[in-house]
Parts: C-alpha cells; sequence; structure tokens
C-alpha cells in the first residue's frame, strides 16, 4: 500500500505541475507536455509478420500506408530480431528484458500440459511493474500468450487494465476460442465479444487512449494484435478488394496480404486515435513482429532464408521500427543489431523508470535519439523447445558480429555462417573455423545456465503421460 501511496502523491503532484497547460491551445499544450512529462508509450507487436511483408520493407503485392507512414515518421531498423522464431518466448523477452529461457519460457505456452513448453517465473519482473513505479498507467489490449492462470495472468504481473485474449491462436477470428475455451477476458472477467479479433482489438486500444487523454497520469499501451497469425481468417470484403487490385494473386496469398492489411488499417486508426486525443506529439510508439512470417500460409520473408519455427535468418529478423515526435529523427534509419529484450530496457530509459536487477537487453534510446552509441560486443542467444515431431527437444542459434552459429531443428548439426558475405545463410563454414569453437562455447554456457531454470508445471502423474 505504501508504494500504491507514493504513486498517488507523485500523481497527485504532477496534476498541479501540469495544471496550467489546460488554457493552453491543444497543439501547444501537447508540446508543452512534451517537454515536461513523461511520454506516453505506444508498443504494437502483431504476431507472425514476414520480413517482406509490408509494402515499406518491399513488398510489391500489398499496401499498408499506416505502417509505412509510421515508419517514414521514425527510424526503421533493418537488423531487428525477435527473441525466438515462436511467440511465447519473444513476449517473454519484450516483457523481462530477459532471454526467454531464463524466464521459464524455452517454447511456446499450451492449454494442455502434455504440449506445454513454459512457464512464466513468478518471479520474474515485468516491464508494467517497473513502469508502475515510475508513475504510469498500464494496459495490455490483445494476445497475452503467457500464461492462462495466476499468478501468470495480466493482471497479476503488472497491468492495470487486461482486454484481450490470454491464450495462443484462436481457432477462429469471430468466434474467438481455443479447444473450445474462452479466453476473452476484460480484467479478470469472461467475456465474449461479436466481431472479427483485429477490430476488436483496435476500438479497445481506441477506447483506452481516449479515456487516458483525461488524465495526466502517462500511460503504456501494449497492443498485441494476433493478426496475421493462423487462421487466415480476413474479413471478407478486404480479401475481395486484395483479389480486384492484384490481378494474379494466388487465392493463399490473397488471404494472408488481406488479413495483414486489414491489420494495417486497425492500426492507422489507433494512431489516429493518438493524434485525435492530443496525446501523439508526446508518444513513442514502437512497432515490430514476434517472429518471422510462416511460409506455409504463403508469407514474405525478402531476402532472408525460410521462416516462422525457423532460427535461420528468415524465421527471427523482423520488421521494426519506433516513432517519437521531436525526438526520432523522421525518415532514419539504422542497421544497429537489436532484439526484442533491447526494447524493455530502451522503453525504461525513456519512461524514467529504474531497473534494479539483472537483464540481458541493452538499450538502444541513444541510436533512436541519433546518439553516439558505441558497436555491441555481445554474443546473443536464440532457443526453442518444442513437442511434436521434434520431440520435446531443443534448437539454437548464437550470433557474435557477422558470425552465427545454426542449428535449426534438433535434429540437425550446427553450422557456422558468415552474414556480412553469405546473408542468405547458403554456404556454411568449416567447423575447424575459430568462430565455430568460441560460438559453441558461448552457447554452451547460456544451455548450462537456462538449465538451472525450472519451465514446466508438471502433471501430478509423470509416470503415464498419456493418462493426461
Amino acid at each position: 500500500m505504501e508504494g500504491l501511496s507514493m504513486t498517488r502523491r507523485n500523481f497527485l503532484k504532477a496534476i498541479g505541475a501540469g495544471a496550467a497547460t489546460l488554457a493552453m491551445p491543444a497543439s501547444k499544450a501537447a508540446q508543452k507536455r512534451s517537454s515536461e512529462q513523461k511520454p506516453n508509450i505506444l508498443m504494437i507487436l502483431v504476431d507472425d509478420l514476414g520480413y517482406g511483408d509490408l509494402s515499406g520493407y518491399g513488398a510489391e503485392d500489398m499496401q499498408t500506408p499506416n505502417i509505412d507512414k509510421l515508419i517514414a515518421s521514425g527510424m526503421r531498423f533493418d537488423n531487428f530480431y525477435a527473441n525466438c522464431p515462436v511467440c511465447s518466448p519473444t513476449r517473454a523477452s519484450l516483457l523481462t528484458g530477459r532471454y526467454p529461457d531464463l524466464v521459464g519460457v524455452p517454447g511456446v505456452i499450451r492449454t494442455h500440459i502434455k504440449n506445454n513448453w513454459g512457464y512464466l517465473d513468478p518471479k520474474a519482473v515485468l516491464l508494467p511493474e517497473l513502469l508502475k513505479r515510475s508513475g504510469y498507467h498500464t494496459a495490455i489490449v490483445g494476445k497475452w500468450h503467457l500464461g492462462l492462470s495466476s499468478p501468470c495472468k495480466p493482471n497479476d504481473r503488472g497491468f492495470d487494465h487486461f482486454h484481450g485474449f490470454l491464450g495462443d491462436m484462436m481457432d477462429d477470428y469471430y468466434k474467438h476460442r481455443r479447444h473450445g475455451y474462452n479466453y476473452m477476458r476484460l480484467n479478470e472477467k469472461e467475456i465474449d465479444p461479436k466481431g472479427h479479433a483485429t477490430d476488436l482489438f483496435t476500438e479497445w486500444s481506441i477506447d483506452y487512449i481516449r479515456r487516458r487523454a483525461k488524465s495526466k497520469q502517462p500511460f503504456f499501451l501494449y497492443l498485441a494484435y494476433n493478426a496475421p497469425h493462423t487462421p487466415i481468417q480476413p474479413p471478407a470484403e478486404w480479401l475481395a478488394r486484395v483479389k480486384k487490385r492484384e490481378k494474379n494473386i494466388a487465392d493463399r496469398r490473397a488471404k494472408l496480404v488481406a488479413l495483414i492489411e486489414h491489420t494495417d488499417d486497425g492500426i492507422g486508426k489507433v494512431l489516429a486515435a493518438l493524434k485525435d486525443s492530443g496525446q501523439s506529439d508526446n508518444t513513442l510508439v514502437i512497432f515490430a513482429s514476434d517472429n518471422g512470417g510462416q511460409l506455409s500460409v504463403g508469407a514474405n520473408n525478402g531476402p532472408l532464408r525460410a521462416g516462422k519455427q525457423d532460427m535461420y535468418e528468415g524465421g527471427i529478423r523482423v520488421p521494426a521500427c519506433a516513432a517519437w515526435p521531436g525526438k526520432i529523427r523522421a525518415a532514419s534509419r539504422s542497421d544497429r543489431i537489436a532484439l526484442t529484450m533491447d526494447l524493455f530496457p530502451t522503453i525504461c530509459e525513456a519512461a524514467g523508470a529504474k531497473i534494479e536487477h539483472k537483464i540481458d537487453g541493452r538499450t538502444i534510446l541513444p541510436t533512436l535519439l541519433g546518439k553516439a552509441q558505441p558497436p555491441q560486443d555481445r554474443f546473443l542467444f536464440w532457443v526453442r523447445r518444442e513437442g511434436g515431431h521434434y520431440g520435446g527437444r531443443a534448437y539454437y542459434a548464437a550470433r557474435y558480429g557477422d558470425y552465427k552459429l545454426v542449428q535449426n531443428t534438433p535434429f540437425e548439426p550446427l553450422q557456422l555462417f558468415n552474414l556480412k558475405e553469405d546473408p542468405q545463410e547458403q554456404t556454411p563454414l568449416p567447423k575447424n573455423h575459430k568462430m565455430y569453437n568460441r560460438l559453441f562455447t558461448a552457447l554452451r554456457s547460456h544451455i548450462t545456465k537456462s538449465g538451472a531454470v525450472p519451465y514446466q508445471k508438471y502433471p501430478v502423474n509423470l509416470d503415464n503421460p498419456l493418462t493426461h
């Protein structure tokens, strides 16, 4: 309660400090808030968007004007990576600033325990917890995918407001069920709304932004669309529009393009709500995908090899950008290597939130603000553990500088590539290359460290896995 009281006092102090802005014209008031108050933060994460599946990233059969405009208004990243080639681990890294296997999420969290490959560490400190301490109101709209029960639900982990879907994928964008379960929630309340999930998440985000415009308290909104994840189910009118425009497009590709364009339209409406409510000038907006595009449904990962589930570049390198009026230079571009987990300290630094525990991410705020930032000197790791034909085994990638060590399935050997000379990962270097051993040793150390982290909530009867 003491912490809540302090937050309340800080909030009241902020109201007093900002009272003079009320009599100003909206534009000047926005400018004054921008210089005196902490920024609002809007984190937009889309699901399974390929590196080449935006018109701003080279797609020629697609129109994504709203995301393209966001990219043009700030900084585009050419070498931004998801922390994993699948959903849950990347989301865990975003919200903890850590490698996902170090917080108990080496794979996908699912409904059924025999096919569940993660359990978010109850001791892990999540981003909204730190932002709350720094005076923020915190919200998530959309897909959670980090736990279905306490203490692993959004309201347990620092979010003041949750309006979205607890589970992994939806079996239907209109029915919002998974395995017959309804995981739609408004905070702790089960709800059963009508409409396409993308439209719902857009509407709920707009409602939240409009409500927060009435408060001087800054907000953090994590908007996690489940599109364009399977099932590829765009609204009929969006599919018809794509087919009419793209004369020779295949049906499979047309559906995915329509689903992405529909999502782009939703993002445009959310950004318009920010502007219309007078909050856009003081809002840091970050956009990224949780992993690469799924090739089997027609995704385009540009020039990169492979796609979702793969440790090659197409599975983990994703489109990303950040915009902040007056702070991040428009039409800027960075080739700096960054991961989803780096957004944790970046957001905290922008918000003035102190990090007093160990994390693995490193801030990229200086890069965003156009300041000099030394080249990185760190080993990077990716892991994914999975059931099915993977047999419950993990597979990995590691990178240092231009060199990347890849094991694309648990049953394949590790291969070393020089991404500068071989960006499509076609020609493995010999195992006696000095960087092979360096990366192998570093990866082994990481695996040793993650091996001490429990990730599974085991069933009562371990001896007979067919009974649960």
